[in-house]
């Protein structure tokens, strides 16, 4: 069973909504959570491109300045106006009422190359063995309200869910993820503040096999002031969780806040290479224009997106979509 077929576990199919109702009010929702970046993004392009005809290199400068003060990112900006110049080297003129059309194709092609694995992203889990995920990120990413609002979803589905409260050096983390674990329905497994992180991660896989649990979730420090000191504690966790479970953690997933733009580049930085992060969450991008900090991540860092926050809602944790989530930038292709 993959981890996504988790959430159709025990469905009520009968209360439903038809599936073409549904996705086309989940893409309202997500359009709506990304309007700030949408309408931000559009008027700067509207005004970099006034009163011009056609796609000159004055127009592409302007386009860079946008691009990069949209938080997409230096590095990427670069790859998209280097695309854009190819194209039009190849057709010989370009007008600028051609140039939102490109900009998607573009876009979308670079998200399709930054996330071609994405599509079989589901890791067979083995029957009778918790799928175990480890969550990391700084203070005030969202990290805890994405595992309680994950773990009400999971259990709303009709899974049994652990969560390991083993960030323990905070005592309003702890009690806000036992409230978030007893809003979901979700068992949690902590220990006093102040004790080893490590000993709380063990503690809760031991308990998660022993009452047949589905999923196994782990909250952990959000402290980035060493490097090193974060690097030795994230893998103390893991190498303990792998004596309960030999290929635990099954994912590592980074929550990163994305209304703080630029910064939330270097949070992905410090931690990928403190340790093997293998999904992200981007949260916040309903309250803020630096939605293009999706596109720049995920193209510089090459690891899936695999949920966006776009509003407090316990069901506005989304699974992302590319496809969707540049439909909702730009519209569909004309």
């Amino acid at each position: 069973m993959g981890f996504f077929d988790l959430f159709k576990k025990k469905q009520d199919k009968a209360a439903a909504a038809p599936q073409e109702e549904v996705q086309q009010a989940e893409q309202r929702e997500l359009e709506a959570g990304l309007e700030k970046t949408k309408s931000g993004f559009f008027s700067k392009l509207t005004r970099a491109i006034a009163g011009r005809s056609t796609v000159d290199a004055d127009v592409l400068d302007q386009l860079e300045e946008v691009l990069i003060t949209s938080d997409v990112g230096v590095e990427t900006t670069v790859k998209i106006i280097e695309r854009i110049e190819a194209r039009i080297a190849r057709d010989k003129y370009m007008n600028t009422s051609e140039l939102h059309s490109i900009l998607r194709d573009e876009i979308a092609s670079l998200m399709e190359e930054s996330h071609s694995s994405q599509q079989n992203f589901g890791i067979e889990v083995k029957q009778g063995v918790p799928y175990v995920m480890m969550v990391v990120g700084v203070n005030g990413a969202g990290k805890t309200t994405t595992i309680g609002k994950l773990a009400a979803q999971l259990v709303r589905a009709g899974n049994k869910v652990v969560i390991g409260a083993a960030d323990t050096f905070r005592a309003a983390a702890i009690d806000q993820l036992a409230v978030w674990a007893e809003r979901a329905g979700a068992t949690m497994v902590r220990q006093q503040m102040g004790s080893d992180p490590a000993s709380v991660a063990y503690d809760t896989l031991r308990s998660a096999v022993a009452t047949g649990a589905d999923v196994v979730l782990i909250d952990t420090a959000g402290r980035l002031h060493n490097k090193i000191g974060l690097m030795n504690e994230l893998t103390k966790i893991r190498n303990v969780m792998a004596k309960v479970i030999p290929d635990a953690p099954h994912e590592v997933m980074l929550v990163l806040d994305g209304s703080t733009g630029q910064n939330a580049f270097e949070q992905a930085k410090q931690f990928t290479q403190a340790t093997s992060v293998t999904s992200l969450t981007i949260t916040k991008l309903d309250g803020t224009a630096k939605g293009g900090v999706v596109i720049g991540i995920s193209d510089r860092f090459r690891i899936p997106v695999r949920y966006i926050g776009i509003g407090e809602g316990i069901d506005q944790l989304k699974m992302f979509d590319r496809r969707e989530f540049v439909r909702a930038m730009f519209g569909d292709e004309k």
